[in-house]
């Protein structure tokens, strides 16, 4: 296991270096106020204040940055996680989230020490599209109410058709100088990112249209207003409070928010390491987000992950090592410490702006556009997992959008196995194919027949072999030769298919033999002795030459013993 990104950086620290990671941990400090506040505002809980996502910012941030596998991450809450905090918040309340949060950090420690963090990459993209985009919907849905002032009293409905029957059953409420507010938040934003890139441009938008609501005493609502006071600094450690028979419970949204978790930010690294040309360690990573998650819960925090925004704002900053990242988390505690009383004053309606941003940039327009115009079954992945993140439940999106992607996987694959008679090829004797295919022809026994099989030999191509061999060998056939120099993967059901097709000569007088194994094929066959005693070591040949010269010997045997024992019995019967 590699050591974290931090000690490698330090052998070579100096004063030059700190002077850029300290531009840049400040700056992206600032860039992050608010948008960790937006995202715990974007829960719908009024358990959830701003401060939650302020404290997931300092403490996870600054553990994600100490321990990670990369120079340049910057973690802390995300808009991926909100659809699931609501969940959670919902039905088990904030002890449950906490406790959620813990049990998601356990998992990416575990990710990172069995190394899985080559095998997350391995998520399909439509899957990872659709859920985004579907977050993307799902969060701007939940800010309508503070976009357009609504007066609804209690908690919005959390499903997605009552959210929007209680919308428009409180249409009449609309507050608008709260939509005004929005819009000039949206428009500042842009406009600032247009004329000065480098400047922070939603925390400008943020803090202008505060201004104009505190000097003109606009009618809108404020964090203040409705959140009360934010606390001057972290809460102490604790270990949450929970029912044990909420546990089993909290297991498969901790297991997703921990796949959700490790996805970003392994692809945030990557984005990282191709602006900078540097190189992460992904199981390295994983641990340090795994920690920083768990010290996050303990903190009565957000889950947390790398962040790719606030990650490429560090990098354009200037930022040199992961000392940027432990900045930025300082740079968030002193505002908490010294400017929190200023944050109660801060429009939702502004807030709202800003994550209409966020979700803009989330929904990946021009990515999903380009997949619904790809490949009908990769459109169908991204289309259902895209719906059902939106209608029903993220939890239900991710499961069912990685099985559907693996069972289509499966089925392309079975496409591109192929098993086909080449006897005739190979003599050169079949007109429709071209014998070119071969490097030379042979000569072929009649009582041979030669089969090429291609493609990984798995599950889910073991039939179309069962169809082509077991249905076409002819009762005079005394050998089969099967070829599987193309086959590059043997898994145990195309192996408990070549153990009955062995069965089926025996019981038929037929010797097999195979050609050209490659070494994955092959040692599934050495771990299996029976079966490899059974074939015999010597029938398994280097290439097809080496074997229709193994038949021509056995052939040759065969014919001695048949001529010895004529003899025998000749002698007997005189």
């Amino acid at each position: 296991m590699h050591a974290p990104a931090l000690i490698k950086s330090l052998r070579s620290y100096n004063r030059a270096t700190f002077l850029k990671d300290l531009g840049a941990g400040l700056t992206v400090g600032v860039v992050a106020l608010p948008l960790a506040m937006a995202f715990a505002i974007a829960v719908g809980s009024q358990a959830i204040t701003p401060s939650v996502g302020l404290v997931t910012a300092v403490v996870a941030g600054f553990m994600i940055s100490l321990f990670g596998g990369s120079k340049f991450q910057i973690g802390g809450p995300t808009g991926a996680f909100v659809v699931l905090i609501a969940s959670v918040v919902g039905s088990f309340g904030v002890s449950g989230l906490v406790l959620c949060t813990l049990l998601a950090g356990l998992f990416l420690v575990l990710f990172g020490v069995f190394r899985m963090g080559s095998l997350i990459k391995f998520i399909p993209y439509p899957v990872t599209t659709g859920f985004t985009s579907g977050i993307a919907v799902t969060i701007f849905c939940t800010q309508v109410k503070d976009i357009l002032g609504l007066q609804i009293a209690g908690n919005v409905p959390a499903d997605f058709f009552a959210k929007w029957q209680c919308y428009f059953a409180h249409i009449d409420t609309v507050n608008p100088w709260a939509v005004g507010v929005t819009l000039l938040t949206i428009a500042l934003i842009l406009l600032t990112n247009r004329l000065f890139p480098r400047a922070p441009h939603m925390l400008v938008g943020m803090l202008i249209t505060t201004v104009i609501c505190q000097v003109f005493s606009l009618p809108v609502e404020t964090i203040g207003s409705r959140f009360g006071e934010l606390p001057h600094g972290l809460p102490m450690p604790t270990l949450p409070e929970f029912e044990w028979s909420h546990l089993p419970k909290l297991i498969q949204p901790a297991f997703v928010i921990a796949l959700l978790a490790a996805i970003e930010s392994l692809l945030s690294a990557s984005v990282a390491d191709g602006m900078t040309g540097s190189r992460h360690h992904p199981n390295t990573e994983l641990i340090g987000q795994g920690i920083g998650n768990i010290c996050s819960a303990l903190f009565g925090g957000l889950p947390a992950t790398g962040a790719i925004a606030r990650t490429a704002t560090n990098i354009r900053s200037g930022a040199k090592t992961p000392v940027s990242g432990l900045i930025h988390a300082v740079t968030l505690l002193l505002i908490l410490l010294l400017a929190g009383e200023y944050a109660t004053m801060v429009p939702l309606a502004a807030l709202a702006g800003i994550l209409v941003i966020v979700c803009y940039n989330m929904a990946e327009v021009e990515t999903f556009a380009h997949l619904l115009h790809g490949p009908r079954q990769d459109a169908l992945v991204l289309c259902t997992t895209f719906l059902l993140t939106v209608v029903i439940d993220l939890v239900v999106a991710v499961e069912v959008g990685v099985v559907m992607a693996a069972l289509l996987f499966i089925g392309r694959m079975a496409q591109i196995s192929n098993v086909a008679d080449i006897t005739n090829e190979i003599e050169g004797n079949d007109p429709e194919e071209l014998p070119e295919r071969s490097r030379y022809l042979r000569q072929v026994p009649d009582n041979v027949e030669i089969f090429d099989v291609q493609g990984p030999f798995f599950f889910g191509a073991v039939e179309q072999f069962k169809d082509m061999v077991f249905r076409t060998l002819e009762h005079d056939i005394e050998y089969v030769l099967l070829r599987l120099r193309l086959v590059p993967a043997l898994d145990a059901t195309g192996l408990h298919v070549l153990e009955d097709f062995l069965e089926y000569c025996h019981e038929n007088g037929v010797t097999l033999l195979l050609c050209g194994v490659q070494p994955q094929p092959m040692q599934v066959i050495r771990k299996d002795s029976p079966f490899l005693s059974e074939l015999h070591m010597e029938n398994i040949c280097e290439n097809i030459d080496a074997a229709l010269a193994r038949i021509h010997a056995l052939d040759e045997a065969k014919k001695a013993q048949q001529v010895q024992r004529k003899t025998i019995f000749g002698t007997r019967r005189r």
